[in-house]
């Protein structure tokens, strides 16, 4: 928390000023604009999309396997199965290439199709909507995670502090982690500091994504760790502690593959959010650098839709 008042705070605050003042993406437009006479400032933008389609890797991927455990739940198929054998499943998965691929296709395409409907009919509503629902489920899983047995010690765990631990490497961590939540550095809030009105002050605005952030990530906890002492997974096992401990929960619930279809589907809307929204700054910035200004938005955005969907493909092989 004190990383995200302190660096993530004043980081979104300017990220969003620059988008508002410019008005148009950060590499392409905004910084451009704003830069001093004869002044290269521009091109940290341009690295800031390049970091935009890098970060991409990373998400579509794991919004894929959100998507594929929404399909194997739905399926049923963890049920009867034991925590060892969960966690073997995810293993197996892991290693199917051609099963990845095939969710991460599914991703980008629906991210683009969410982009390609425009802003508020496209961008803004399908996240309201995801975010909402992920946000009840949480507070049904987490009704369901304290009381399973054994929670009492993945509830001390996650929340008493030990400062025996503390050392530069988890401040690092801790640092790097305030960056990467909030989506900073690569300017993919600055495109959304261009559409906030100027009666809106940034910093309130910039407070209140903090806040959501950080309370969907305690009640995340809530739910992760005490299922992980419960069904005794390494704390530290990584994505291990959504995609093994969560299908165990499912399985001592009444309803269990009713309520796990539920989680996984808004998991997966939880990360497609960032999806969305990384691609609203790149489709941005193919707009204004490479489409020109002499056709409407929407027209525009069709074609950008096929580019950079050609663009993508590689990324995937590179990958």
């Amino acid at each position: 928390m004190a990383f995200l008042l302190s660096l993530g705070l004043p980081i979104m605050v300017m990220e969003f000023a620059i988008g508002r003042a410019g008005r148009l993406n950060i590499a392409a437009g905004s910084m451009r604009a704003l830069e001093p006479v004869n002044s290269k400032w521009h091109i940290f933008g341009y690295l800031a999309i390049v970091g935009n389609v890098i970060l991409m890797m990373f998400y579509t991927t794991v919004a894929g396997w959100g998507f594929a455990y929404f399909y194997k739940e739905l399926t049923g198929a963890f049920n009867g199965l034991s925590p060892e054998e969960i966690g073997t499943t995810f293993g197996t998965f892991l290693g199917n290439t051609g099963e990845l691929i095939f969710w991460m296709t599914l991703v980008v395409i629906l991210g683009f199709f969410a982009c390609s409907l425009g802003l508020q009919a496209g961008v803004e509503r399908i996240s309201k909507f995801m975010m909402s629902g992920m946000f009840i489920m949480l507070l049904i899983l987490v009704s369901k995670a304290v009381t399973l047995p054994g929670a009492s010690a993945g509830l001390s765990f996650y929340l008493k502090p030990d400062f025996s631990n503390f050392n530069w490497e988890g401040a690092y961590a801790a640092m790097g982690q305030a960056f990467f939540t909030l989506s900073l550095g690569i300017g993919s809030m600055a495109i959304f500091g261009s559409y906030i009105g100027k009666e809106r002050p940034l910093t309130g605005e910039a407070l209140g994504v903090i806040a959501f952030d950080t309370l969907i990530a305690l009640l995340a906890g809530l739910v992760i760790f005490p299922a992980a002492f419960a069904f005794g997974v390494d704390a530290g096992s990584g994505p291990g502690l959504v995609f093994v401990t969560l299908p165990n929960i499912f399985n001592q619930m009444i309803g269990g593959q009713l309520w796990g279809s539920l989680f996984f589907m808004f998991l997966t809307f939880a990360a497609m959010t960032t999806v969305i929204a990384v691609f609203e700054n790149i489709m941005a910035f193919t707009i204004d650098v490479g489409l020109g200004t002499e056709k409407s938005c929407s027209e525009k955005r069709g074609w950008y839709v096929y580019f950079l969907s050609s663009v993508c493909s590689w990324f995937w092989l590179l990958e």
